[in-house]
């Protein structure tokens, strides 16, 4: 069965002058699981690219013309309660990963500067495995900035969230 996606037009609350991100939040967070947002919008809301990759949703874009704009945010795939980034995810071809972190007595953000850190020192291809004392939110999109992908989920005991994270190439734009 598929669930429609939650529509929101926060074009009344921009023309009147108001910020739209609060509503926005809140729809996200009433939104069943699984269900999608299509977001209208009077221009390309490109800082919630960001804000909502971090809390697990892909978008799509949309030009409806005279600078409308429509984002359909889906939550991004998950594969038996496991979290995955974009893009071919077959687990079963990545390498046993080659470092290993302990984070879980570390305060945001340090766990996740410490996963870039360490990242920047490995090899394209090579695996980096962490344990973190949180879903590591704000790290998602620093990973798909820097061309990685990653595979998580929380340990049985609910306290200890597991990530793969496969080193890769950013993504380069020509004449950029």
């Amino acid at each position: 069965m598929t669930i429609e996606p939650h529509e929101l037009d926060v074009r009344p609350i921009l023309r009147g002058g108001g910020d739209p991100f609060p509503v926005i939040m809140n729809a996200v967070d009433n939104l069943v699981p699984g269900q999608a947002l299509r977001l209208i919008a009077s221009f390309r809301p490109v800082p919630l690219f960001s804000v909502m990759a971090g809390r697990g949703f892909s978008h799509q874009e949309e030009a409806l013309g005279n600078g409308d704009w429509a984002v359909l945010f889906r939550p991004q795939e998950q594969v038996d309660d496991i979290r995955v980034s974009g893009g071919d995810m077959n687990l079963d071809g990545w390498p046993d990963p080659t470092r290993q972190l302990d984070l879980t007595d570390l305060d945001p953000p340090e766990p996740m500067v410490r996963v870039l850190a360490a990242l920047e020192k490995m090899e394209v291809g090579e695996v980096l495995f962490a344990l973190l004392a949180r879903e590591p939110l704000f790290l998602y999109p620093e990973l798909a900035k820097r061309g990685h992908r990653w595979a998580g989920n929380f340990d049985a005991t609910g306290e200890i969230y597991r990530i793969l994270i496969r080193v890769g190439k950013p993504d380069h734009h020509v004449g950029a």
